[in-house]
């Protein structure tokens, strides 16, 4: 017996719309719970020089020391205390009358950052605007 004879019949069909939600629903779960790792560093390779070193010491130079247990000599002179004040009155006093000096920092290569940021600070403090770093020649 068929009871539907009067019906029509109707065809299924798909709601894509809660398939819809749903799909938006991961999406935004996957964008929230994602880690965006940036990674920001500089590869740094440091300059040699090959140049050969000046016969003498020219007189309008001042050689700044730093060693690693951030000790500063100037001029092969220590310089007592480690502040930017005393290093800054060194300078004045080994650049004397000299004519537009130029500091040279030989730094070692595990100085702290911050010894060589405090010369360079002594030096524009003390006037003396022409700043080098000493570098050596590579071992072949």
């Amino acid at each position: 017996m068929n009871f539907r004879r009067g019906r029509s019949h109707e065809e299924p069909e798909i709601n894509l719309i809660p398939l819809i939600d749903v799909l938006l629903v991961i999406l935004i779960f996957l964008m929230v719970t994602t880690t965006y790792s940036k990674f920001s560093g500089l590869e740094i390779n440091l300059p040699t020089a090959d140049a050969p070193p000046p016969e003498q010491q020219q007189p309008n130079e001042v050689n700044v020391v730093l060693t690693v247990g951030g000790d500063v000599l100037v001029n092969r002179e220590p310089v007592g205390a480690r502040d930017v004040a005393a290093i800054s009155l060194a300078l004045k006093k080994a650049s004397g009358s000299a004519k537009e000096p130029v500091v040279i920092i030989n730094a070692d290569a595990k100085t702290a950052h911050q010894s060589v940021i405090d010369v360079m600070q002594a030096a524009q403090q003390a006037g003396l605007s022409h700043i080098s770093f000493a570098t050596q020649t590579p071992t072949k």
